[in-house]
């Protein structure tokens, strides 16, 4: 008797696929997200963007189990393994580097554990002989042999050094730290890698080599950035989650911004022919898709890109907050001189011998890889710190505002409305509700939100009313340290654009590549040991160049 085989053909986008089918969610109240379907595939790299609270997190932790949908399902493919960055920076505390690198894989590790105790029994037997055997053919499987190997290659890559790899988690510094759990996640090529905030702690050395690993990672990623430059690196696709939706979208992080603008545009244009229209998104997409880049992302994205219709792009709902700064006076010939400032903080020196001169016109960023210096250093400039040694000195014409990192620093009474409390810093003509109440609504509050306390407001709203106070002070000379902290994208979007706008002078500190790239032309990095100052110098000409570069690590 004949016997008939049937092969059942699987593509290999088969393989590693997510799928989201009528799925909801709700934790109590009203749906976080309503009848969302979708398909992740692997070669794909997929950004998750939305504002503070519209459910990004949430979204990761039913993709990977930790929550069940209330309606519908999500579907992992047999056998995938998935692997996600840790949020609990402590968990490992008790585990050498190296081991809590490996434990990203669980069941190397569970098998590495076992045999480790298997063969430190002093009365080894038969079984154990059996049971080590099975074991081994499965460590093997997973090529557990070469495991430490390329846990330490990672570490290396990652700047953690030999030196460091045997080094209890507990005692690692907290950057450090932060670093080897991003090694765990990456460890043993996942099928599905998740990635909440992976930016957040790192230099841009690291930032940047992450770019490149997932530029050509070859199989499914998903990850929640606000970190633009990071978003556009790496996405080939965008997720939106907004008003309960989550809607997915070809390109990066600037494309699907600049497409729903082109979206609404055209959507302004009754009279275009439909052929006008195609051409106008022809040039958009052919403008986007001019990269050199030869990554396998890249190239993806670019596949996608090729393929979008009139149909795939839509104009979006965002709301972005109405930021704008107007100067009280120009600046006169003098804008700041820094001399010689040094401070040592609970012993530890923190700031060394630091001079430099703020001309007007400068964008002045400031870094270090220690976030205490450039704090410091940032509220002596604003003269709520006082140096050990130096001396701050504004030009005459100068008058200055400031946006403090802590942000408890920048409010005296919390337990003021935003409206009260705004009103002490607005001109006469300025103080009524109406007017209050209108500049407020251009931040996005809505409403009765005016009348909240402060200590009842989120971070990112604590920030926005800040800025409006900045508005309203109408200073020449901003003071910003790290800005774009605690906000949405849409709101980093609308500061960024109006520091790039902004007429007088501003001094900052930001962890947000993006906004350093397209704001700074004078750029400091200072030190326990001093400084690397370099005027008329672009963010990406200062952390690209070689012999800059030495000069900086000569600081650390």
């Amino acid at each position: 008797m004949q016997e008939h085989v049937i092969y059942q053909v699987f593509k290999l986008e088969d393989f590693n696929v997510i799928t989201v089918a009528n799925m909801s969610f709700s934790f109590s109240g009203p749906k976080l997200y309503q009848d969302v379907n979708l398909k992740l595939t692997p070669g794909n790299t997929y950004g998750i963007i939305g504002a503070n609270g519209a459910g990004k997190s949430t979204f990761l932790k039913l993709l990977q189990g930790e929550l069940q949908p209330t309606e519908g399902t999500i579907t992992i493919g047999d056998g995938e393994r998935m692997s996600s960055l840790q949020q609990d920076h402590f968990a490992f505390d008790d585990f050498t580097v190296l081991d809590t690198v490996i434990q990203g894989h669980e069941r190397l590790y569970q098998i590495k554990t076992e045999m480790d105790a298997i063969y430190a029994k002093p009365d080894f037997n038969d079984e154990d002989g059996v049971r080590v055997a099975d074991l081994g053919a499965e460590f093997e499987e997973l090529d557990g042999w070469n495991a430490e190997v390329e846990a330490g290659q990672l570490l290396s890559k990652l700047g953690i050094g030999d030196d460091m790899q045997y080094t209890l988690m507990g005692e690692l510094t907290e950057n450090d730290k932060v670093k080897v759990l991003l090694a765990q996640a990456l460890f043993g090529n996942p099928d599905i890698l998740v990635l909440d905030e992976p930016t957040n702690g790192l230099d841009v050395q690291t930032i940047n080599w992450l770019e490149d690993f997932l530029a050509d990672f070859p199989n499914l990623v998903i990850v929640v950035s606000h970190d633009r430059h990071f978003l556009n690196a790496v996405s080939t696709n965008i997720l939106d989650v907004d008003f309960g939706k989550i809607t997915p979208f070809v390109g990066n992080y600037d494309f699907w911004r600049e497409s729903s603008e082109l979206a609404q545009r055209l959507a302004s244009q009754q009279n275009a022919k439909k052929e006008e229209q195609i051409k106008q998104l022809q040039e958009f997409v052919a403008r986007f898709s001019a990269n050199a880049s030869k990554s396998k992302q890249a190239t993806a994205r670019k596949k996608q890109l090729d393929k979008i219709t009139l149909d795939d792009i839509k104009p979006s709902s965002r709301k972005y907050p109405f930021i704008n700064f107007p100067l009280n006076r120009e600046l006169g010939n003098d804008m700041v001189r820094v001399e010689n400032v040094s401070k040592t903080i609970d012993g530890e020196k923190v700031l060394d011998n630091i001079s430099f001169i703020g001309r007007p016109g400068d964008k002045i960023a400031i870094l270090s890889r220690s976030d205490l210096a450039t704090t410091t250093l940032m509220q002596i400039i604003a003269g709520t710190l006082e140096p050990d040694a130096g001396t701050v000195t504004w030009g005459v014409t100068t008058s200055q505002s400031y946006i403090a990192k802590d942000l408890n620093d920048n409010f005296e009474n919390q337990d003021l409305t935003i409206l009260d409390w705004l009103r002490d810093f607005a001109e006469e003509e300025q103080k009524d509700n109406t007017s209050l109440r209108g500049m407020l609504g251009q931040m996005l509050f809505r409403g009765d939100d005016s009348l909240k306390q402060i200590n009842v407001l989120s971070g990112g709203e604590k920030v926005r009313i800040v800025l409006a106070k900045m508005m309203l002070l109408k200073a020449n000379v901003l003071l910003m340290d790290d800005p774009t902290n605690h906000l949405d994208l849409e709101s980093i979007q609308s500061l960024n654009d109006a520091v790039v706008a902004f007429k007088g002078s501003i001094i900052l500190t930001s962890h947000d590549h993006e906004f350093l790239a397209t704001t700074a032309n004078h750029v400091i990095e200072v030190s326990s040991k001093g400084a690397v100052d370099r005027v008329d110098t672009t963010y990406d000409e200062f952390i690209n160049n070689d012999s800059i570069q030495d000069k900086v690590k000569a600081l650390y």
